[in-house]
């Protein structure tokens, strides 16, 4: 898909009456993505771009907000790259996480798109599953360090993915 369709993917023209997604405040967390036509099932959104960077280097710029180390705008693309959304990035970066999502991140040959996994209403938020994925054993501590707000009823509680259980 070229960089010119992927634009047109979030806008369909310069007239605003014609914008498929917009940024605003959302009641989950801070800014959130909303859209402002219908979007059918297994639809392209939106590409998230920004910066793509070594791993190295997103740990060197870590964190982006000393306040809030683990707020970031990092998506993570393979062990060797991440794209950090707060350089170059578009209002992607702004789509909230969800425990009972209506998009999904799709990979690309190194490039990330967010599709609709179900029709999704003029008015709703766009929202995926981040499912966060640490090394270290997740502690009441660690959970609380990356809280979930979506208020699903499904809600796990945080944005870590859940950790496999090991068959012995």
């Amino acid at each position: 898909m070229s960089e010119k369709a992927v634009t047109s993917l979030a806008s369909a023209g310069p007239d605003q009456g014609n914008r498929r997604i917009q940024t605003r405040r959302s009641g989950v967390h801070g800014r959130g993505v909303f859209a402002v036509q219908d979007i059918a099932e297994g639809e392209t959104i939106i590409e998230y771009v920004g910066e793509v960077i070594s791993w190295k280097e997103a740990q060197r710029r870590h964190p982006h907000d000393p306040l809030d180390p683990n707020h970031t705008f990092y998506f993570h693309v393979d062990e060797d790259r991440v794209i950090d959304a707060k350089r170059g990035g578009n209002s992607s970066r702004w789509i909230n996480h969800s425990c009972d999502p209506n998009c999904e991140a799709d990979e690309e040959e190194g490039r990330v798109f967010i599709k609709a996994l179900r029709n999704i209403r003029a008015g709703e938020e766009l929202n995926y599953d981040y499912g966060l994925i640490l090394d270290e054993p997740y502690t009441r501590k660690i959970k609380g360090e990356y809280p979930c707000w979506c208020g699903s009823r499904l809600c796990r509680g945080t944005l870590l993915a859940p950790k496999r259980r090991q068959r012995r």
